[in-house]
């Protein structure tokens, strides 16, 4: 069977490739066979977006002609909705079979898509037990998250020292995010002796941003930068601050006591506000528990309220009171458990792509 397995951004890759392990014996094909890279690929924001507009027109005319070419037996998209989902519905238009994978935030603010999704593709895999409710009787499926069956944290010995910051993967997110986590980090440095921070850069664009923003810093606090590794660091971190995303999950999944934050240009600040309604929250483990009428586990800072003094003041509660850590960690415990379905996800997700 030949397979078009789309992915666009880091976080759908991890779920691409857990589904390409699965399909062995099986063609597959992806973006990077046509020449494009996430690196590349992966751009938020409207006028980052609108900047690059020929690029991202080229990159769907390119993928056009591979299916009309190739013409594999199913397309399965991961994630990365905005150019993914017009590529499944001009497959399907052509009679190939369509599974997209990560569903929407239909949610959240696009409910009015609902429809345009349903005639885009033929089968939707969620990820999270309140998702399927929005769709037609049998469109969409809850498979379970991927992570929360595959996520071993093998607890290391934590020394009240050690605190995870993940600033995001895009260049622009670690520009706006990473100063104000590392200037929390030396306010907190003052007060309790020996902090450290360990930054796990997600790939290497991502960790040459992340050098730029600490050849201007000023602090004092040492400073580890790591290639990868956000699992294994948010499992022996004594606690974190992460953006906004698939990160804060797997801060979750890890039981690591999490600050979320995000920060974004005012427009689009002012736009997400304005049409965001469905949920109280943006944070993954939070909008969980708001759906399963829990109680939210994870602090968000967000826009304006994203400071450093906030954010110091939140994880400083945690460095010093092992109480308070762990009490949070249960919370984040008992949040992930909503995730689990029975079975395999990523293997019910490979039953629905082989049809």
């Amino acid at each position: 069977m030949k397979v078009l397995l789309l992915a666009g951004e880091e976080s759908g890759n991890i779920y691409a490739d857990m589904i390409r392990n699965r399909l062995s014996g099986h063609e597959i094909r992806g973006y990077s066979d046509c020449g494009f890279q996430t690196g590349e690929l992966a751009v938020m924001g409207f006028w980052p977006v609108l900047k690059r507009l020929p690029f991202f027109l080229r990159v769907a005319s390119r993928m056009k002609r591979e299916i009309d070419s190739w013409r594999p037996d199913v397309v399965c998209t991961v994630d990365y909705p905005g150019m993914n989902l017009k590529l499944a519905a001009y497959a399907k238009k052509r009679g190939i079979r369509t599974v997209h994978v990560v569903c929407p935030q239909v949610w959240a603010w696009k409910r009015g898509r609902v429809p345009k999704i349903e005639r885009s593709i033929d089968c939707l895999c969620c990820f999270f037990p309140f998702e399927p409710q929005y769709f037609t009787a049998g469109f969409a499926h809850f498979v379970g998250h991927p992570l929360a069956g595959s996520f071993e944290c093998r607890q290391a010995e934590k020394n009240g020292r050690t605190v995870a910051v993940l600033p995001g993967s895009r260049t622009g997110e670690i520009e706006k995010i990473l100063p104000l986590q590392l200037q929390a980090i030396d306010m907190l440095g003052r007060t309790i002796e020996g902090i450290e921070a360990v930054i796990p850069a997600a790939n290497a664009k991502a960790r040459r941003a992340i050098d730029d923003v600490l050849a201007r810093r000023k602090g004092a606090v040492s400073v580890e930068i790591r290639e990868g590794g956000a699992r294994a660091l948010l499992c022996s971190a004594d606690c974190a601050t992460v953006a906004s995303g698939t990160a804060t999950l797997e801060a979750a999944l890890a039981r690591c006591p999490t600050v979320l934050v995000y920060k974004v240009g005012r427009l689009l600040g002012w736009f997400a506000r304005l049409v965001i309604k469905g949920i109280s929250h943006v944070g993954l483990a939070n909008i969980i528990a708001e759906k399963a009428g829990a109680r939210c586990p994870m602090p968000e800072l967000l826009q304006e309220d994203f400071t450093a003094e906030s954010l110091c003041r939140i994880l400083k509660s945690w460095m010093t009171d092992a109480e308070a850590r762990q009490e949070a960690a249960e919370r984040l415990g008992e949040t992930m458990s909503l995730l689990k379905c029975d079975g395999d996800a990523i293997g019910k997700i490979v039953r629905l792509v082989l049809g």
